[in-house]
């Protein structure tokens, strides 16, 4: 709906959140990109292709509100504020996020935020790098006969500390995924061997469906070693559970312990 003034044009004030998915351009959905290209702002977080924002109209303002360490960051408050200020200013707003919208990914947030301002808002899905990223690596979080479901965790609470759902799932037979952990992974191990799980399968996939994509394989007793060795860093989420056993690169750490065991 347009509204015309005397003086100028303006666009009834609406919000899209809308998920990037995890990293590799083509892995949006199409009614993410239709929603991109009717945008007249775009505010993207660190981890988004900036690719994307090629789909957005050139009036469209691009602004970027990354929250990476080591970047000029802002608050959620921050971003909140300005995704209201820029809808009633110049009505649709994309706000495009890494991953899913849903999934640490406080979006519901900043639709309630839109709500208390009366504003329009809607979500637009986006495949989460915690399902996507291992998928990509052919390592499926459900298997038959390994796994019957899995967990999605944060690593690090707001507080700086390991979450407590990190012990609860580290105790069940289920695949674990654990984002935004990786500066704490020696931690997380210690908790995985607490439960007697030294021999677990473990990956670590750095900047997962991207260019930069790194990936460090082994068990709980050594994916400390091996992912100092791969120089894996931040972004990364880590895989526990039998799943992991499936890539073709836990085969040679198989037979290296089964060669151990048999003397």
């Amino acid at each position: 709906m347009i509204v015309t003034s005397t003086e100028k044009t303006v666009k009834e004030p609406r919000i899209t959140l809308v998920g990037a998915g995890p990293g590799d351009a083509d892995l949006i959905t199409i009614k993410g990109i239709k929603a991109l290209k009717s945008a007249d702002v775009v505010l993207y977080d660190a981890l988004v292709n900036e690719e994307l924002l090629e789909f957005a109209p050139e009036h469209a303002v691009k602004v970027y509100v990354g929250k990476r360490s080591g970047d000029h960051s802002y608050s959620q408050d921050a971003v909140n504020k300005l995704m209201i200020d820029y809808a009633i200013n110049y009505g649709h707003v994309v706000r495009l996020k890494g991953g899913d919208p849903f999934v640490f990914g406080r979006g519901f947030e900043e639709l309630d935020y839109a709500a208390s301002y009366s504003i329009p808002a809607q979500v637009i899905p986006g495949i989460s790098s915690s399902i996507g990223v291992p998928a990509m690596q052919n390592i499926p979080v459900t298997h038959r006969g390994l796994s019957e479901s899995f967990w999605v965790v944060t690593g690090t609470t707001a507080s700086g500390k390991v979450s407590n759902d990190v012990y609860e799932a580290a105790r069940t037979k289920a695949t674990v995924i654990i984002l935004m952990g990786l500066h704490k992974l020696a931690e997380i191990t210690e908790i995985f061997k607490k439960e007697g799980k030294n021999k677990l399968p473990v990956a670590v996939i750095q900047s997962g469906s991207t260019i930069n994509e790194k990936m460090a394989i082994g068990i709980v007793d050594t994916i400390v070693e091996v992912v100092e060795e791969k120089k894996i860093s931040s972004p990364a989420l880590i895989i526990f559970g039998e799943v992991v056993s499936l890539h073709p690169d836990f085969q040679s750490i198989k037979e290296f312990y089964a060669i151990v065991a048999e003397g």
